[in-house]
């Protein structure tokens, strides 16, 4: 069932690319008002104007990057303070759907959920093509889909080449050229040559606002630079994985048990909270002792339908 019960707006032909591909761009994915709710957010948590500093574009031509953690400085994780829309915008009932869809399950969880501003002058962002699943899983990508996760990444702004978008390689491209173990190859002739051949048989995701890029831990890809004067990409990577699956992980939501997360409490719906790992109405974990001192911690969440539930 396309979303699973939700509203989806994701297409059969969206599924049947990310099936084959691993990779597909889901178009339309949020409205306008959608977008301008997040961007307003992007310019309370990370929002200024950078000029380009050609010093910072040092590759030989035609080179690919490398990762450095200055890529990585303009990046925050759920909660923030902002509004709801930031705060929700991982758990969007779209990105929900899509996830349940392509992973071929009821429950998913978000377990990770940063938002991710880059600014042309801030950093070299261009990167080497990699495969995400050394850093989601300690083993390797499972030819089960289901056993996998999904990276749902979301532009909030126009995004061209000029402004950082997304390069990939479907499957289909890359297999001919080498498995995403092909990365774990210390070898600088291999990765070189490597490199060279992925670039080759690359896309690029440019797309206006409200596109999303969705792909799994074996399909290659890389960020790259911002060349457009004063330029800026807002951008949110929200990922999925089978609810459950240990074996599959990045952030422990309650590590950051700092961070504002009444802002998400006060306003997630049972569902989105059970992205989380949040215990749903009906589970044996609620009891009037849990529930009285859950209000404790979050004055502000509205316990009804755990209450509703217990009484029933």
């Amino acid at each position: 069932m396309m979303g699973r019960g939700m509203t989806a707006r994701h297409t059969a032909e969206d599924l049947a690319e990310w099936d084959r591909e691993g990779v597909v761009l889901l178009r339309d994915l949020f409205t306008a008002e959608e977008c301008a709710a997040v961007r307003a957010d992007f310019d309370t948590v990370f929002g200024r104007e950078t000029g380009w500093d050609q010093s910072l574009d040092r590759k030989k031509p035609g080179s690919i990057g490398a990762f450095h953690t200055s890529q990585f400085k303009s990046i925050e994780a759920l909660p923030f303070h902002s509004s709801r829309a930031l705060n929700l915008i991982g758990l969007h009932p779209a990105l929900i759907a899509f996830a349940r869809d392509a992973l071929r399950t009821d429950h998913v969880h978000l377990y990770q959920g940063q938002a991710w501003a880059k600014f042309t002058g801030d950093a070299d962002y261009d990167q080497p093509f990699h495969a995400d699943f050394a850093n989601h899983t300690l083993t390797v990508p499972s030819e089960d889909p289901r056993k996998n996760s999904v990276t749902i990444f979301c532009y909030f702004t126009d995004v061209t080449d000029a402004h950082g978008a997304t390069h990939y390689v479907r499957r289909s491209d890359s297999a001919p050229i080498a498995g995403p173990e092909a990365t774990l190859n210390p070898d600088p002739a291999f990765q070189a040559d490597l490199q060279a051949r992925l670039q080759a048989v690359s896309r690029s995701a440019a797309a206006p606002a409200g596109t999303a890029i969705a792909y799994t831990t074996d399909v290659y890809h890389r960020g790259t630079n911002l060349t457009a004067p004063n330029g800026h990409r807002y951008a949110f990577m929200a990922c999925f994985k089978k609810a459950g699956d240990d074996s599959i992980g990045f952030m422990a939501w309650p590590f950051h048990h700092t961070k504002p997360w009444a802002n998400v409490f006060d306003v997630a719906t049972p569902e989105q909270l059970a992205c989380l790992g949040v215990q749903p109405p009906g589970d044996p974990f609620w009891t009037e002792t849990t529930l009285a001192r859950a209000q404790t911690r979050f004055p502000g969440w509205d316990l009804t339908p755990w209450r509703d539930r217990l009484k029933g």
